[in-house]
């Protein structure tokens, strides 16, 4: 590596070739920022992702300036490279097969699409930074640059929800034990908190995701553009997690407090706290970075240029057709994967009219699902819960459904609400179990292989099986969070367009055996057959 300014004319070194592999990166880039737009528009979570553009532009500057470090063409770097476009067009692959198992607003479509670009743009910065060309230096700005990109994607939907559970169920815990030192009653059921004058719930809003994406993405920005030394980088990245997660401790147990002293934390005071916590942490992280290390501009020394040589007109070439094998590729996808949402084809179905009224013998409650409808993206909800008492004991059976129509919603946003997800946080116990899927039994014939758990509540055992359909087909993964698992689906299915979709779930304090003969569960199962269960 050589330290160096960059050259007067840092295009004059570029062959056409190089030219056109610039081009088809600055198409990237624009088409991946088109592609996240609608995901930071839509999720707090991601609402930073908004000022990546300029960020991006911004660290590629700042890299221009900072101390320039070049590469010699070579062997090395000429494998690196390729290296580099083969995993990127891996990725690409992977992309594709996901967009056409699931839908092209999947969570994992996204991961794939971003790490596909970075790895491009990695490769571009092999070629570029080469000492025949100094279009741009290999330094940490513009590591960063090309790394911020993961930040601003989402999370995909096994790891987010376990994420999720895990940081809602630490900050409960830990605001109920701050609480019990502060001498305030209180007790905790999953991530409730039950106060002696209110209930306070850490919402998965609440549970710290946001603030920390948020703190790491503005820990590695300020580590590239407020201090130069390796250590003091180092330490702004790792104090940034630590720091999201104690301004965010902060603000619940604050909430709880205020909750406790009759204060109606919902709307105003839930937002505000939310919006301080993010502008604190990042103040406070980016006035740490200017008080370890005060800004000074390193003198570069200068180098004679060199000449344009054989390898690095090989690197661009390199550059250039994988970049070009990437477009031809997404090109293909996008053609035979249409995205975004199909009109209706018919209307909505009455699911409360799937729901079979009480026979003999059984009660029946219809439980009003209407604060779930912006969590799930959804309408169209209907649960029903029978009761029956026997002289074994009460037998209780809840059936639920909910429908989506085609492009509605990413099967990922279904995926997030499964029991597994959402049970947990609600206080439930998930048990061990060798066997998660099953062929359920009726009288004339058998269901479609449906997912199987046991969980335990307040001592009570619940079984639940349920049921995720796409266009009338039924999801069989062998577990619903397994990248590999979706992969194998989209290589096996093939291509096709956003469908409809369904969840049926269906709960029960007894075993499917003692259950099946009820008229309710049969007379339902014929309800949805033409649904595709």
């Amino acid at each position: 590596m050589n330290a160096a300014p960059l050259s007067l004319n840092p295009f004059g070194g570029l062959s056409w070739t190089g030219k056109l592999a610039l081009l088809l990166l600055g198409g990237g880039f624009l088409a991946l920022t088109l592609k996240l737009w609608p995901q930071w528009r839509d999720h707090p979570d991601l609402s930073h992702g908004f000022f990546m553009p300029l960020l991006f532009a911004l660290l590629l500057a700042e890299g221009r300036t900072s101390r320039h470090r070049y590469l010699a063409a070579g062997p090395a770097s000429q494998a690196s490279t390729a290296a580099l476009i083969i995993g990127g067009l891996l990725l690409l692959l992977a992309a594709g097969l996901y967009a056409a198992s699931l839908d092209w607003s999947h969570a994992l479509v996204n991961l794939m699409l971003t790490l596909a670009l970075m790895l491009f743009m990695g490769a571009g910065v092999l070629v570029f930074s080469q000492n025949s060309l100094r279009l741009i230096p290999c330094n940490w700005p513009v590591i960063t640059a090309i790394g911020l990109w993961l930040l601003t994607t989402p999370i995909p939907p096994g790891t987010y929800s376990r994420l999720t559970l895990h940081l809602q169920l630490w900050v409960s815990e830990s605001v109920l034990r701050t609480l019990h030192i502060l001498g305030i009653a209180a007790i905790r059921q999953g991530n409730i908190i039950d106060l002696a004058n209110a209930t306070v719930g850490v919402e998965e809003a609440c549970s710290g995701v946001r603030s920390l994406i948020s703190c790491l993405f503005a820990g590695l920005f300020f580590s590239a553009t407020l201090v130069s030394r390796p250590w003091a980088r180092a330490l702004i990245i790792l104090l940034a997690a630590p720091l999201a997660l104690a301004m965010n401790f902060s603000r619940s147990l604050a909430l709880t407090l205020l909750a406790n002293a009759h204060v109606d934390i919902s709307g105003a005071w839930h937002d505000a706290t939310g919006f301080a916590v993010l502008g604190v942490t990042a103040a406070l992280l980016g006035g740490f970075a200017i008080v370890l290390e005060p800004r000074k501009k390193a003198a570069a020394r200068s180098i004679p240029p060199v000449a344009l040589n054989a390898a690095s007109t090989s690197h661009q070439g390199i550059l250039a057709g994988g970049l070009a094998l990437a477009t031809a590729l997404t090109l293909f996808y996008t053609l035979h994967t249409p995205a975004g949402p199909s009109p209706p084809r018919a209307p909505a179905p009455d699911l409360f009219a799937l729901l079979p009224t009480p026979t003999a013998g059984w009660h029946a409650k219809s439980s009003n699902l209407f604060t779930f409808r912006d969590a799930l993206q959804t309408d169209h909800l209907a649960q029903r819960s029978y009761f029956k008492n026997t002289p074994r004991g009460p037998v209780e059976i809840i059936i639920y459904v909910a429908y989506w129509r085609p492009g509605q919603t990413p099967v990922s946003q279904v995926a997030l609400h499964t029991p597994d997800a959402c049970w947990p946080g609600s206080g439930w116990v998930l048990l061990p179990s060798p066997t998660t899927r099953t062929f359920l039994e009726l009288a004339h014939r058998r269901l479609a292989l449906a997912e199987h758990r046991v969980f335990v509540g307040n001592d009570e055992p619940r079984n639940v099986w349920y049921w995720h359909l796409h266009n009338r087909q039924p999801i069989s993964y062998r577990d619903p969070y397994s990248a590999i698992e979706l992969l194998r689906l989209g290589w096996r299915f093939g291509f096709r367009a956003p469908g409809e979709q369904l969840f049926v779930r269906v709960s029960s304090n007894r075993p499917w055996n003692e259950i099946a003969p009820e008229l309710i569960l049969t007379t339902f199962f014929e309800n949805t057959q033409v649904m595709g269960l």
